[in-house]
């Protein structure tokens, strides 16, 4: 199929705007416990806790915060926080759930290599990115530099993401095998593909099912961002995600994580990395 590098923002700006109401609506995401409960924060943060640490009276800014979540979760953990995302209709539930709980939080809309420019340089001591983000960019360099270009110099970037090995195998196999099919580097064309759902339970139906991703290899990440300079400071690799990355072949655990059924050793699912802005001189 063919595609066009000005329509891959409009394309999957339309298919997020479409699913931010049924993502808001569903369990997964938990909206009605934040309101219950002002100490709750998201699954995604709550995770990475222990390599989070203190991140009290931090200005930090969220990219590609979709419905806000993770934004406020780290605003209850006492972050000065900005959430940003090219999808208004994200930002909508984003700004009722803030309302709605009393967080202090500022959404923006903007595409994320737009950042800069939306929200200043040199702004933040925190650049936090989470789940199922950078597939959506169709090149680590210019998000490097990005992350780079918002913080203060000593600023870290926190990221939990997908693995790239997991985001290269197909999905939905009756016989459980793990097998590449989609790229594992980065390349110039996209993955195209017509997705009718979501990865929420909902009974929701769409019309915008066409989307634009990109893989990055886990060396084409470190190299943008040493390239970028950042400093690598922690890189931790995991066999679980917070989603049913490969339905039928996985299971939940007690946390909520999930992972492969049969010897989940055999697949790195996600990893968490830190790395910290080379200070002047």
């Amino acid at each position: 199929m063919v595609w066009s590098v000005d329509r891959y923002l409009e394309v999957n700006r339309a298919s997020w705007d479409e699913r931010a109401p049924a993502h808001a609506a569903s369990p997964g995401y938990s909206l009605a416990s934040f309101v219950e409960d002002p100490e709750f924060v998201s699954h995604v943060v709550r995770f990475d806790l222990p390599r989070l640490g203190d991140i009290g009276g931090r200005r930090g800014v969220h990219l590609q915060c979709h419905i806000g979540t993770d934004t406020i979760s780290l605003a209850r953990l006492g972050a000065r926080m900005t959430g940003l995302d090219l999808s208004p209709a994200s930002l909508a539930q984003a700004r009722r759930l803030a309302d709605l709980v009393g967080a202090d939080v500022e959404f923006v809309e903007a595409a994320v290599y737009d950042a800069p420019e939306a929200l200043g340089r040199g702004r933040f001591d925190l650049v936090f990115t989470g789940i199922g983000a950078l597939c959506w960019l169709p090149s680590i360099r210019r998000w490097a530099e990005v992350v780079a270009e918002l913080l203060v110099p000593g600023g870290r970037l926190f990221i939990r993401e997908g693995h790239p090995m997991l985001w290269g195998l197909e999905d939905g196999r009756a016989d459980g095998l793990l097998v590449a099919h989609y790229p594992y580097f980065e390349r110039d064309e996209p993955i195209v593909e017509e997705v009718d759902g979501t990865y929420v339970a909902t009974d929701a139906s769409f019309e915008h099912n066409l989307t634009h991703t990109w893989n990055h290899g886990l060396g084409e990440l470190v190299t943008a961002l040493l390239d970028a300079g950042m400093e690598i400071t922690s890189l931790v690799e995991h066999d679980s995600v917070p989603w049913e990355a490969l339905p039928g072949q996985m299971q939940q655990d007690e946390l909520g994580e999930w992972r492969l059924r049969d010897r989940p050793w055999r697949l790195a699912h996600s990893y968490t990395l830190q790395a910290i802005k080379a200070s002047r001189g």
